[in-house]
């Protein structure tokens, strides 16, 4: 189809060339004598104009008896040109010059030739992605797929870490595409899709990256979004030209990023803004329930909603596998850290183990984010190599925030800080299971005016009743330690509070740890993500809402009495952080001993 058009808009260019020349070989004009306007007065007084005179715009044309042509110009008639001719001045008088005929006849097809050479271009283009017929003409059911370069990979399995088990899984992928006779021979079928999910940050794309650099085969990229257009179908369109691609260059890979663009659920009454959406989602249903088995072409997609995918994407014969690509543990930080590390120039006093353990619950983006900060800040501060030391601020930037020391605070206020961070440190430090003290600044960061941080001793994948107990607790130390202080309290305390009432409800209502609730389920909505509420009776909220409070009045009682048993340690701490703004550890282990009754 597209080379009909091209044929077309040729054989119209070859048509206007062909009228140009045949208008240039038009009959050449007749030999024409001009005469000044005085002798024409001259021959009209004396009688020898012949007797059919053409009169033209300002022009005069005659013939003579030898059948001669002669022209003259008219001059405008006014007084200048009777007084010239009773002077007898021979007045010449010139008609205005015109282009060639060559040129008006050329000028005159200009539009057209524009419009024709645009037309070309523009059908030439809108058909370059292959099939899809007329349809081609406005590119807007071209896919926007990118093909990856995969003879030159600049991302392979060595430069993914932290993930063992989801890139064992893949791995088995890249063995079928680049040995498929194994796998057919022995009778078995690899998955045609496999939907890689797990929290953002965790490296799903840069896995689907690896793949392809591995593979060594076509591997096709796009997202989600880009098949979702405000034009109803166009969606739908984009999906039939990359699987009709794919096929064309079979064995190769099909990566989509964000699948929950065009995968969410299906509304069950349809119609609205949801139409195109759910077009492109049905396309993508039938291409993928359309492949024949082993066809060689292999679907990759990446979500961290798997929770509001359309079940129809999930069964067999589509997304056949699910690979977890989960947050690294301590082994798997290390690691991460090592290959980011491989880019920077490390100092020798760098521990990466040590770090890895200081960064609990960090994503690989935020590992490389803590690497890339240190690498700057080594930059800033002119030190050639990277330090131990530098990387440990950059560690708290990516984690606290970034100091903001140019911010002014009044004495007043800063001291009820020290005060309101000590009480938080004190209740953790006292409670045996909480999670142990690692820093305590009131330097402000982010939003906060101080902070207190955390590291648990080794990583936790549940946490128990007790626990969550200390939460409560440490949340609820910073409020009571300004009004154990200063009788005042502050709206210092407000994220707190609300960490506090989150934990305790939860606790109730979904973890089943109240005796009175006992093991039942009560969901709040969440409107963020379409999930609807569990119906529940007046008197079993007012239940729910008693037993929330419950726990967080014990918790208030119990941190309030540890504070009000070390009082002569929260001044102590209070006032140490006054003096140096940060300690650690260390020095919250000194002023205990100290302090300690």
């Amino acid at each position: 189809m597209n080379q009909f058009y091209k044929n077309l808009a040729i054989w119209l260019i070859i048509s206007l060339v062909g009228l140009l020349i045949l208008t240039q070989l038009k009959k050449a004009p007749e030999d024409i004598t001009l005469v000044r306007y005085n002798d024409f007065l001259h021959m009209l007084s004396e009688g020898h104009l012949s007797q059919t005179v053409s009169i033209k715009n300002n022009t005069i044309t005659w013939y003579t008896s030898e059948n001669k042509k002669f022209q003259t110009v008219i001059p405008p008639q006014n007084d200048t040109v009777d007084q010239l001719l009773k002077a007898g001045v021979n007045l010449e008088v010139q008609e205005e010059q015109k282009p060639h005929w060559f040129m008006q006849t050329f000028l005159s097809w200009i539009p057209f030739l524009l419009l024709i050479i645009f037309w070309f271009f523009f059908m030439q283009r809108g058909g370059a992605g292959g099939g899809g017929g007329a349809g081609k003409a406005m590119a807007f059911g071209k896919s926007r797929a990118q093909l990856v370069d995969t003879q030159h990979p600049e991302v392979t399995f060595d430069d993914v870490a932290g993930v063992d088990e989801a890139k064992e899984e893949v791995s088995e992928i890249v063995d079928f595409l680049k040995n498929p006779d194994k796998f057919t021979d022995a009778g078995a079928r690899i998955p045609t899709g496999v939907l890689l999910y797990g929290e953002p940050g965790t490296g799903k794309t840069l896995l689907a990256k690896a793949i392809a650099g591995e593979a060594g085969v076509p591997f096709y990229s796009i997202s989600g979004s880009n098949f979702v257009e405000m034009y109803v179908g166009i969606g739908a369109s984009r999906v039939r030209d990359l699987f009709l691609v794919g096929k064309k260059n079979a064995p190769c890979i099909i990566f989509i990023d964000e699948i929950d663009a065009v995968g969410r659920h299906r509304s069950a009454t349809g119609g609205g803004g949801n139409d195109e959406r759910e077009q492109t989602l049905n396309q993508l249903l039938v291409e993928m329930d359309g492949f024949e088995a082993n066809d060689h072409v292999i679907v990759i997609a990446a979500t961290n909603r798997q929770d509001i995918l359309d079940p129809a994407l999930l069964r067999p014969g589509r997304f056949d596998r699910q690979v977890l690509v989960p947050l690294p543990d301590v082994a798997g930080r290390e690691k991460i850290l090592r290959v980011h590390g491989r880019k920077i120039k490390a100092g020798q006093d760098i521990d990466w183990a040590t770090v890895a353990k200081g960064t609990p619950g960090f994503s690989g983006a935020q590992l490389a984010s803590v690497v890339n900060e240190a690498a700057l800040l080594a930059t800033r501060c002119g030190n050639p190599t990277v330090s131990m030391a530098i990387l440990d601020q950059a560690k708290d930037k990516v984690m606290m925030g970034a100091e903001r020391r140019s911010m002014i605070i009044t004495e007043k206020e800063k001291r009820v800080t020290a005060f309101h961070e000590a009480g938080h440190a004190l209740v953790a430090w006292m409670l045996p299971g909480a999670d142990p003290v690692h820093k305590v600044t009131i330097i402000p960061r982010g939003r906060a005016l101080g902070l207190t941080m955390q590291l648990p001793q080794e990583e936790k994948y549940s946490q128990d009743r007790t626990f969550l107990n200390n939460n409560l607790c440490t949340l609820l130390g910073g409020r009571l330690a300004e009004e154990i202080v200063f009788s005042e309290v502050t709206t210092g305390a407000g994220n707190d509070i609300e960490r506090a009432s989150d934990i305790a409800r939860r606790m109730v209502c979904e973890w089943g740890m109240s005796e009175v609730i006992g093991t039942l389920t009560f969901r709040p909505a969440d409107p963020l993500h379409g999930q609807p509420g569990q119906i529940m009776s007046e008197a079993t909220a007012q239940i729910i809402d008693a037993e929330v409070k419950k726990l967080v009045s014990a918790a208030y009682d119990r941190a309030k009495n540890i504070l009000l048993e070390h009082r002569a340690i929260l001044d102590a701490m209070a006032k140490a952080l006054l003096e140096k703004e940060t300690i650690g550890r260390d020095d919250i282990e000194q002023l205990v001993s100290e302090h300690r009754r």
